[in-house]
């Protein structure tokens, strides 16, 4: 893999849909820089959790809000080892269950959860000297002044494959779902999923993870060393 250029203050924004690889990919390069590393769709998760808790009504946006609100999250940002708490709860594992999975673009749909979120991913930005940050508005809304821009997709069923993977659940039916949060999260009021003008399009569909992070850490050293 290419050396990595290790700038004082370096910022990288990684957007697309669901099983394109972001999260694999933006760990490995964070770790490949040195850098942090932010999962923000995992923070919209962790409030979806809370809200669950709590028992709210997915479709009463002030109950919603209110919870995120009160909620206190603590993330970990060590591309090696990211960990998620909310209210002092270990979350990792519960967050990326079918119950959050299937009730979070309707709390990240709520205007409110998104600029209390909003707000403290530029302060964890702003605070890092290099971080790599994924998720489906980076380059758009959080950090838009970011040194590269990247969308990450894939075909339909690549997608679904390495989800069903991951979550060893059913290839169609992990299809399927996919295109109901694609059609929420890019149809959405606020901060829709979309591509940002000034972001590069890797279409990772037939790439294994290394050669997509020697890709984006080639395209990274150009911006960072030009």
């Amino acid at each position: 893999m290419e050396r990595a250029v290790r700038p004082e203050r370096c910022v990288v924004a990684v957007d697309g849909p669901s099983g394109s690889g972001k999260s694999t990919v933006s760990r490995r390069l964070a770790t490949a820089i040195d850098g942090i590393y932010l999962d923000t769709g995992a923070m919209y998760r962790a409030i979806t959790w809370a809200v669950l808790q709590a028992g709210v009504d997915l479709q009463d946006p002030d109950a919603i809000a209110k919870i995120s609100q009160e909620t206190t999250l603590e993330i970990g940002t060590d591309p090696l080892a990211p960990h998620f708490r909310a209210n002092g709860e270990d979350v990792d594992a519960a967050i990326r269950g079918p119950e959050v999975t299937g009730a979070v673009s309707a709390v990240a749909a709520v205007p409110a959860v998104r600029r209390q979120l909003v707000r403290l991913q530029q302060e964890i930005i702003t605070a890092a000297p290099r971080i790599v940050v994924e998720g489906r508005d980076i380059a758009t809304v959080v950090a838009p002044d970011a040194d590269l821009k990247v969308y990450l997709t894939a075909s339909a069923a690549a997608r679904a494959q390495r989800r069903s993977a991951e979550d060893a659940t059913d290839v169609a039916a992990t299809e399927a779902d996919l295109n109901r949060r694609d059609k929420l999260d890019s149809s959405r009021a606020v901060d829709p999923l979309r591509q940002a003008d000034d972001a590069v399009t890797l279409d990772t569909t037939g790439m294994g993870i290394d050669e997509v992070v020697a890709t984006l850490l080639s395209m990274l050293n150009s911006k960072v060393s030009s």
